[in-house]
């Protein structure tokens, strides 16, 4: 692991260099940021040092830090909505080729497919609606007034 900030502020040994001078300035000797702590200082410096552990409690540090991070880094709604936006443009430029986009070609590749679609969704217009109804039912219109003069 690289060495942090808040482990060289927390164990104040390094010096730190200026951004005037190229000598190193001596650590201050006081205790570094008094009021983060509050009442309480902790037991432990994290990150710890890793080049005073050992190779077992280095991967030990390792996988809890892992597992920190993509806890911290979870965003659920986020990511559910990245996903539907991909799905929902992939899907969008699919249709866009197979449907309506000019090919410029002399056989266009999909063009027995969307014959089929438009011909399909034909159906549903109002020119084209009784056209395939069965001959030997009667059409049903909507006005159907019948008057009879029988005296």
């Amino acid at each position: 692991m690289f060495p942090t900030t808040i482990r060289r502020i927390a164990t104040g040994g390094r010096p730190t260099l200026s951004k005037f001078r190229t000598t190193p300035t001596p650590a201050k000797a006081t205790a570094p940021l008094p009021g983060i702590y509050g009442r309480y200082k902790p037991k432990k410096v994290w990150p710890p040092d890793f080049t005073k552990l050992s190779e077992k409690e280095q991967f030990k540090f390792e996988k809890r830090y892992k597992r920190r991070v993509i806890l911290a880094t979870a965003r659920p709604r986020w990511d559910k909505n990245v996903k539907l936006a991909q799905l929902v443009s992939i899907t969008a430029a699919v249709v866009y080729m197979v449907l309506f986009m000019d090919w410029k070609m002399e056989n266009p590749p999909f063009e027995e497919v969307r014959h089929r679609f438009w011909s399909i969704l034909a159906a549903f217009s109002p020119e084209r609606r009784y056209e395939s109804q069965r001959p030997g039912l009667p059409v049903t219109t909507t006005n159907t007034t019948t008057t009879t003069d029988e005296k």
